[in-house]
């Protein structure tokens, strides 16, 4: 039979001994102290004897560290399928993807009867597997919807919920030595794991020809399936049989398993600290050194296997072949298990056909240039909030930021601090907290650093302490021919006067450099009107903000009006002060404003603010529309234009927030965010583009620019709605320098 060039692995099957519980527990941290790659433990409920086997796995796993972790087999009779996929993610989930899952069909059915399970013929356990496989599988599917149905003769469910996903793609290998449990591991298993002291001569050959069968019958690659053997031995200073011997006869007894059976996962079953000790130290390497010399002389193809069912999902335009090899781990496809956790912003469901993920500046050139040769569209995604929907797409690639995701103080003295694109802004707040300063940064913890940063950043701060980029000193970028580049006042200052306001045009910033100032607690009002009186309440509340000491920045949100129901608004504030006095006499104005129906107020620090991000990958569905815009004032025209917005039911969210004061003091030429005479910026969310776009374009008299972060809208007007005409000149001039060939195209594009 062929090798099939798969990365051999060594590990240990130990005995789940509850005599001294600590014994199997020991023989795992011993198992990856001396460098093995697995441990597994049998699993046999109805044994008095032993432990519970799940319950040792995951004491195992919080006492390990590197190690992967496994049934050998686990008993499907005796636990739930559904439960049991759950239980799999979830140990995979808190052992940073260090499970691997291994099925058995049953055996000892006595003893599985006496504990409540149902006895089943052997053909029957066999068809009850499949069906649980089907169910695991379809638990684990969270890119899927719909809740999980399954008519099965032994499993059945009707409506459950998926999910958890592993936090790998977890194999299934399933332990098989009849041509019925063969062929089911050919069809849907991920490995074949049989116990050497049960085959019969010849029965590797025949088990690898059927199962080679049923996978190419199911249009797989046999190459997706492990195969791995439990063996069992004793070392001794001469030879006396299989696996009976010094080392290097274990070498010579093994290395036509791997190169003549395809065996490539070796499960040593012992439960003797030496030997394990021998086998990890004296056998591992050296048959790993054996089989890669036989390999290389050979030949063998050893390039990583791509499951058909990630091959069947791939888009047109993309050079899966040719992903960059640094990149290849980390990457993930459509039908890849990560996938569900990185094709979606906040807000929009995705469906990219490739998901790169550098962890440093060097992958992140490299993955710019496979995705600058690939004809389909490209995102760069930071912390994946991304409201703009350009963070996503559909068939193209998106390089996600997400591992660079330091945050690091470069000097106390100047406050000077280096965050990376990923890094979220909750993070930043509660890192920063300890040493007294802050950032204002948007209002939401889960926006990245790296698009609101090149965008321009209006945070709860934003009054009197300016945008984000106000504060930025430096940054690292790699520009589209690939080059790496430090961009400041000093050094490349075109270019950083670009990344300031357009970023996204020019290039991925890599790091940023900012000047931190002093921030301690804060007051945080949350006020719910009655806003029966729209357009009046607007129109007063702008003035309000207007009027106010620097010290306080309010946001304004109200939605779509519900029949029956009161017109309410929600205003958030922030006060930066601490005095509780200072606080109140900053909100009371407001609070005057129209009836409060609800109200709270408290003292925190300014990260407790920034506290507010849902944990999790992001989750968006369908495609929200969103329209942004800048303005000068709420005059009564526009209080009245909004409210007419907000009553035909076309918004579910508007939101205003409160810009001026120190954003005003920045000059307009002084960064490529040049409408700092605004005090507001307004975002209405919705779901027809059509019909928001012509009540949005009503309104547009009022508007004196755009925010870029809060747009949807593709129409090529909008890049000259965010910027004036002076700066969109120079930007021309600065994109045909630094991106002539129009690499960054896919996000308000100047050209």
């Amino acid at each position: 039979m062929p090798d099939y060039g798969l990365p051999l692995r060594f590990g240990t099957f130990i005995t789940p001994t509850n005599t001294r519980p600590e014994t199997p527990v020991g023989l795992a941290r011993l198992s990856e102290q001396r460098g093995l790659d697995l441990v597994t433990f049998q699993d046999h409920p109805y044994q008095p004897a032993f432990l519970d086997t799940w319950t040792l796995m995951s004491w195992v796993a919080a006492q390990t560290e590197r190690i992967h972790i496994a049934p050998n087999v686990l008993n499907v009779p005796l636990r739930p399928p559904a439960v049991t996929a759950r239980a799999a993610a979830s140990l995979d989930l808190l052992s940073g993807g260090r499970f691997d899952l291994a099925l058995g069909a049953g055996a000892f059915w006595d003893a599985i009867e006496a504990m409540g399970g149902g006895r089943l013929t052997p053909g029957q356990a066999v068809d009850a597997l499949s069906e649980a496989i089907d169910v695991i599988r379809g638990i684990w599917n969270t890119g899927e919807r719909a809740p999980l149905r399954l008519d099965g003769t032994h499993h059945a469910l009707h409506g459950a919920k998926r999910g958890p996903a592993p936090a790998h793609d977890l194999p299934i290998w399933i332990g098989a030595l009849k041509p019925r449990m063969l062929r089911l591991t050919g069809r849907k298993g991920d490995g074949w794991l049989p116990s050497l002291a049960y085959l019969q001569p010849g029965d590797l050959e025949r088990g690898n020809t059927t199962i080679d069968e049923a996978a190419i019958a199911a249009g797989r690659d046999p190459r997706e399936i492990t195969r791995l053997v439990n063996i069992a031995g004793q070392f001794a200073r001469s030879g006396g049989g299989l696996l009976v011997g010094p080392p290097a006869q274990w070498v010579e007894q093994l290395l036509p398993l791997a190169l003549e059976n395809g065996l490539s996962t070796f499960i040593l079953a012992s439960d003797d600290p030496d030997a394990i000790s021998r086998f990890a130290e004296e056998v591992a390497p050296a048959l790993r050194e054996a089989v890669d010399r036989e390999r290389g002389a050979a030949g063998v193809d050893v390039a990583p296997v791509t499951r058909a069912a990630v091959i069947a999902l791939r888009r047109p335009g993309i050079d899966y072949a040719g992903i960059p090899a640094e990149l290849r781990a980390t990457a993930v496809e459509p039908g890849d298990t990560a996938y569900a956790t990185v094709r979606s912003t906040y807000m929009r469901g995705g469906a990219p056909g490739l998901v790169l993920r550098p962890a440093n500046t060097a992958e992140v050139v490299l993955a710019l240039a496979f995705a600058r040769e690939q004809p389909v569209p490209m995102a760069v995604r930071s912390g994946g909030h991304g409201i703009s929907g350009r963070s996503t797409n559909d068939g193209g690639i998106v390089i996600d930021l997400g591992a660079l995701d330091a945050i690091e103080v470069l000097d106390e003295s100047t406050r000077r601090i280096r965050l990376e694109p990923g890094a979220v802004w909750m993070d930043v707040a509660a890192a920063l907290q300890p040493r007294g300063w802050g950032l204002s940064s948007g209002d939401y913890g889960g926006v990245g650093v790296g698009g609101l940063a090149t965008a321009g950043g209006i945070g709860w701060l934003a009054r009197g302490r300016g945008l984000t980029i106000d504060h930025l000193v430096a940054v690292q970028i790699v520009l589209a021919d690939g080059s790496v580049v430090r961009a400041s006042a000093g050094e490349n200052a075109d270019l950083f006067w670009a990344v300031r306001g357009a970023g996204a045009n020019f290039g991925i910033v890599t790091s940023f450099e900012f000047e931190t100032y002093e921030v301690g607690d804060v007051g945080f009002a949350q006020l719910v009107f009655d806003a029966g009186d729209t357009a009046r309440f607007l129109e007063q509340w702008g003035a309000e903000v207007e009027r106010a000491p620097r010290d306080l920045t309010s946001f304004l949100i109200m939605g779509a009006s519900t029949p029956g129901e009161p017109v309410v608004a929600q205003v958030m504030s922030v006060v930066d002060s601490d005095d509780p006095n200072t606080v109140i006499d900053r909100l009371q104005p407001l609070a005057d404003l129209a009836p409060l129906l609800q109200q709270s107020v408290q003292i925190l620090p300014y990260a407790g603010v920034m506290a507010n991000a849902q944990p999790g990958h992001h989750d968006g569905r369908g495609e929200p529309q969103s329209r942004s815009a800048l303005i000068e004032h709420i005059t009564p025209a526009f209080a009245q234009g909004a409210a007419r917005l907000l009553a035909s039911g076309e918004v579910r969210f508007f939101q205003i927030r409160s810009v001026g004061g120190a954003v005003a003091d920045v000059a307009a030429d002084a960064t490529a965010y040049a409408h700092r005479t605004a005090n507001f910026s307004i975002v209405a969310l919705g779901t027809r583009a059509e019909r928001l776009n012509r009540l949005w374009d009503d309104l547009a008299e009022h508007f004196t620019g755009l925010y870029l972060s809060f747009d949807t809208d593709l129409r090529p007007e909008r890049v000259t709605d965010a910027f004036p005409e002076a700066t969109i000149a120079r930007l021309r001039v600065l994109k045909a320098r630094y991106d002539p060939q129009n690499v960054f195209r896919d996000n308000f594009n100047i050209v």
